[in-house]
């Protein structure tokens, strides 16, 4: 006779559920199973819990020292980083602006400001951190990795397409912002290269960390400082792009005219696909690794550049890059194995590494200073400029006005979540794929452009 199990009193009745379901009711292994895939990041809930029992077991035996090697700063990033990201994307409203990322900084800043972290964790994480060479890691990886596996034609359709008022948005809007800056007594020098290009620079993993690099390079400056002082720069640029997606949203529905709904041109195209990509066919990890190793090679390229001719060496990693890319150098498997790199980073390291750079060189004074009002017209002003700046030159163009300057405020969009929240703001996800040409390759121009400029001013 075959029973089933009552949800409400956990009784088994008779005549209805198998054997085999019975099976999946009872606790082990089944339940045990569901718990394990409750994440806390990337990381079950279980081994979770193992590594802070770990780690306040090897805190009590190690008499105030606590080990930096690969291993346990593997365990206390992940606890750290994740946690704090997901703080950030449980909380209600942020979440949407891109909160993980922010928490994931700003929260271990604070929490080493305050004394609230323990000395040994914050001691051992400064050590790996500066050390291993972690960040260079991660942005020759997340860098290389993009550009080398976006889809090609993706990428050449859609530069045709948004090219021109992209272009025009940039450039008048910084030479806008820039120029409200210096009004406002900020000074044409710090308004541009730490509010401006902080905000246009792509986010976080592909702007804000190498243009600190970058800046800390070329001056001789303190890289956390300035990842402190230009950090907030990109929430607020978010921020300001999503309240302006909306009231264009807004402006859509009474003027259904200026609007495609998601097309930038009245053909009839919907898209040209997620640059992001998914990835096709079977990859083997011989392939992953090649494509690791590759992008370990062209940031080393520009180290060697930067060695033999004082130039940054994200730079010249962006500049070989974007070459294989344009001459098709890379082999289709090989873009693909881009893809897995770029994505395992992407998802699994991020936040322990943003926990990294808060505790170890980002300090809470230097971050809190840099919300002032005066930056907040700035920035502001910039993204107004830039948006209207794509509305007219679209519709001189016979562009949908509306869906290209949503497509626009993507230049000063946090990364990949800035893109999501501003067309979701906007009602258009169908923007998706051009939010991330704008993004990515005009971030990746304008850090380029930055840098070079900066080199040849100072």
């Amino acid at each position: 006779m075959s029973t089933s199990i009552n949800a409400a009193t956990h009784k088994i009745s008779p005549g209805t559920l198998t054997e085999s379901e019975i099976e999946k009711e009872r606790f082990w292994p089944n339940g045990w199973w569901r718990i394990f895939d409750f994440k806390i990041g990337i990381v079950p809930l279980p081994v979770y819990l193992i590594l802070i029992a770990l780690i306040a077991a090897f805190l009590h035996l190690g008499n105030g020292k606590l080990a930096s090697d690969l291993l346990v700063s593997i365990a206390i990033l992940a606890v750290g980083g994740f946690t704090c990201g997901e703080i950030g994307k449980r909380l209600p409203i942020v979440r949407n602006l891109g909160a993980a990322a922010i928490f994931a900084t700003f929260l271990p800043s604070y929490l080493v400001y305050a004394h609230l972290l323990p000395d040994p964790v914050v001691a051992s994480t400064k050590e790996f951190f500066k050390a291993s060479n972690f960040l260079y890691l991660y942005i020759a990886c997340i860098i290389v990795g993009s550009i080398v596996g976006m889809d090609r034609q993706s990428l050449i359709k859609g530069i045709v397409k948004i090219f021109v008022p992209l272009a025009c948005g940039v450039v008048v809007a910084a030479c806008a912002g820039t120029l409200v800056g210096t009004l406002l007594g900020l000074g044409t020098f710090h308004t541009f290269f730490y509010i401006i290009v902080p905000m246009m620079g792509g986010g976080v993993g592909e702007g804000v960390i190498p243009i600190s690099i970058g800046y800390a390079l070329i001056t001789g400056g303190d890289q956390g400082s300035i990842l402190a002082e230009i950090l907030p720069m990109v929430m607020m640029g978010s921020l300001a792009c999503i309240v302006f997606s909306g009231l264009l949203n807004h402006l859509g529905q009474r003027r259904p005219d200026l609007t495609g709904n998601g097309r930038i041109t009245p053909d009839g195209e919907q898209g040209i696909g997620d640059i992001r990509g998914a990835t096709t066919g079977v990859i083997d990890p011989v392939t992953v690794g090649a494509a690791g190793v590759t992008a370990v090679t062209l940031y080393l390229i520009g180290v060697l550049g930067q060695k033999l001719f004082d130039f940054p060496a994200p730079v010249s990693m962006l500049f070989v890059a974007f070459l294989m890319k344009a001459t098709k150098a890379v082999s289709p498997q090989l873009q693909q194995g881009g893809q897995v790199i770029s994505k395992f980073f992407a998802i699994s390291v991020t936040y322990p590494l943003l926990f990294s750079v808060g505790a170890s060189i980002t300090p809470w004074e230097k971050l809190t200073s840099a919300f002032t009002l005066l930056n907040i017209v700035v920035i502001v002003s910039t993204v107004a400029v830039l948006m209207a700046t794509g509305f007219f030159v679209a519709r001189r163009i016979n562009m949908y006005p509306i869906d290209v300057a949503v497509v626009c405020s993507c230049s000063a969009a946090q990364g990949g979540t800035g893109d999501v929240a501003i067309l979701s703001a906007a009602n258009r996800l169908q923007l998706l794929p051009f939010c991330s040409i704008a993004t990515r390759l005009g971030g990746a121009t304008v850090v380029t452009v930055a840098l070079t400029l900066m080199r040849f001013v100072l």
